[in-house]
């Protein structure tokens, strides 16, 4: 039985939640990548095989879709309704995450 990923478990990994983020408007591979270089301060780089195999596994799971563009030469992704939710969930479940770590910080 193959192992169940973060996606399939309802988590984001933080690659899978950069991506995620960045494609609530439509972009290409490498524009998604530079937009997250770009927003980040380089802080967060994602290179081509894990953006791929991440979009692969969001497409899977429902949370992406490829956009078919007329005559373009690059596939165009886009978040879905289910990938927005996702989403939301997501950052709730990572302010309550460091609202839990900020309390023994005090």
């Amino acid at each position: 039985m193959p192992r169940k990923g973060s996606i399939d478990i309802g988590e984001l990994t933080d690659s899978a939640f950069y991506i995620l983020s960045s494609v609530i408007e439509e972009k290409h591979g490498y524009l998604i990548m530079k937009t997250i270089e770009e927003l980040t301060d380089n802080e967060v780089v994602i290179g081509p095989a894990s953006l791929y195999t991440t979009l692969k596994k969001l497409l899977k799971a429902g949370l992406v879709d490829l956009i078919k563009v007329p005559d373009a030469t690059k596939k165009v992704y886009r978040i879905t309704e289910l990938g927005r939710e996702r989403l939301i969930q997501e950052i709730e479940r990572k302010k309550k995450m460091v609202k839990f770590a900020e309390h023994f910080l005090k």
